[in-house]
């Protein structure tokens, strides 16, 4: 696919790095010279240099043979303007960044309007994921498959747990819980498990389950998944308002910290059930004073990675708040996630997988059957969702026989609204859903499965 990406921040970038690992032909388009040049010498990518919404620009940049153009710079109307004239002059699929809140109500109408494909939300889809962490405060990531009937969640072994040392073929039959582990991390190691992989205390550990499963699961593991009553959020940028508007009509009680008055004035009128304070969260006078030691969740959502990694380990050293940590910037990745910041949200990256699924869904229509997409470990590891189509060479033959590439797992195998948990006997037969769990990243089409 032919993908022309216009704004080179940090969304942009992060896409671009992205998509070219699964070996799109991407052109970037930027105002900075020095950007695009950058960029373009250290990823496969062609540059651009000019603005976007001039139609000259994105000609040179090659729109009449583009499958997809995606605007992210850091004005909205911008980015509208590029898709509008993309669409006109291209004829090509369109997904413009849409932050503004001022928009949110009337997103439907523009999306019809301009023909756009896709209208992705930075803040809103981190907001997102941060209101369903604080429904199910036990895990550190939450994904859904076969709408909503299996998830994928993530959470740390503790110390004590009764996982500890245990095989993962061991934990069926001592749990007696119909839980797939599909993925180990493992200090720096990231691992898809077979039956004699041992899990320890302080691992990361992925499973796949239902909702109600999941439940039992936790607590035969000795983790409590307390119902958090209390949340206190700091910063008040898009990403808080988003969140506090999403547990309006939930019984959690929000408490706000944000320095700027104005902007507790502003989030006061939009906010009426949420308690606003304004104050420097820095401040651990303020803190302790404002209930942090008390509070059942701890979202540090400012502006500066920095002070949200330090507002979460304070936190921490205070309480038994569920943590939740934004990062902007990627680069100490392993650094971070040795650290006790309970949810770290990238909210870059969660803007880069939404896009990526649909790019994958673009794919559907010219040869691809991947349904669903979620990184489970960054760039390491992926769970996919494949519809099964006519494929003689994998429809029919038992999984025992077929060359399955290494560091992949067959998870589940959906049929007519049953789950089959596949053993070496199970065949893949056509209609069927499969999640499909794996370090190799990039693949396109179920066939990629095997060797």
């Amino acid at each position: 696919m032919k993908i022309i990406i216009v704004g080179c921040g940090k969304v942009g970038t992060t896409l671009a790095e992205q998509l070219n690992k699964e070996h799109h032909d991407i052109v970037i388009i930027d105002k900075n010279a020095g950007v695009v040049n950058s960029i373009s010498e250290r990823i496969d990518v062609m540059g651009v240099v000019g603005n976007g919404a001039v139609n000259k620009v994105q000609m040179d940049a090659g729109i009449e043979d583009t499958d997809l153009l995606i605007a992210t710079t850091n004005s909205d109307e911008l980015n509208m303007l590029c898709c509008l004239i993309a669409k006109k002059a291209g004829n090509c699929h369109t997904i413009a960044r849409i932050r503004n809140p001022e928009y949110d109500s009337q997103i439907g109408y523009i999306r019809e309007e301009l023909g756009l494909s896709l209208a992705i939300n930075p803040e809103m889809a981190a907001a997102m994921e941060i209101a369903r962490l604080l429904r199910f405060p036990s895990a550190i990531k939450i994904d859904t498959f076969a709408k909503g009937k299996k998830e994928i969640l993530k959470f740390i072994v503790p110390e004590h747990s009764v996982l500890n040392n245990m095989k993962v073929r061991d934990v069926l039959v001592r749990l007696k819980c119909n839980v797939l582990i599909c993925a180990i991390e493992h200090n720096s190691e990231v691992i898809i498990p077979g039956g004699d992989s041992i899990i320890s205390a302080g691992d990361k550990i992925s499973f796949i389950a239902s909702p109600v499963e999941s439940n039992e699961f936790f607590k035969q593991v000795g983790i409590d998944n307390n119902v958090i009553k209390t949340a206190m959020l700091v910063g008040g940028g898009k990403i808080t308002y988003y969140v506090a508007k999403m547990l309006e009509n939930t019984k959690i009680k929000v408490k706000i910290l944000e320095q700027n008055a104005e902007r507790c004035n502003e989030l006061s009128e939009l906010l009426p059930r949420a308690m606003v304070i304004n104050g420097d969260a820095s401040d651990q006078e303020l803190l302790l004073q404002e209930g942090i030691g008390q509070t059942d969740a701890f979202a540090s959502l400012t502006g500066f990675d920095e002070e949200n990694i330090m507002l979460s380990l304070y936190a921490a050293s205070q309480s038994k708040a569920k943590l939740i940590t934004k990062i902007n910037r990627i680069a100490f990745e392993n650094v971070i996630d040795s650290m006790n910041l309970g949810s770290i949200i990238y909210p870059k990256l969660i803007t880069a997988e939404t896009i990526l699924q649909y790019v994958r869904a673009m794919q559907n229509s010219m040869g691809s059957n991947v349904e669903t997409l979620y990184k489970i470990v960054a760039d390491r590891a992926e769970a996919l969702e494949f519809k099964v189509v006519n494929e003689p060479c994998i429809v029919g033959i038992p999984l025992e026989k077929l060359e399955l590439k290494d560091n992949l797992l067959v998870a589940y195998i959906m049929r007519k609204g049953r789950f089959i948990s596949p053993r070496g006997k199970d065949t893949l037969e056509e209609g069927d859903r499969v999640i499909v769990v794996t370090t190799v990243t990039g693949l396109n089409d179920l066939k990629d499965i095997l060797r």
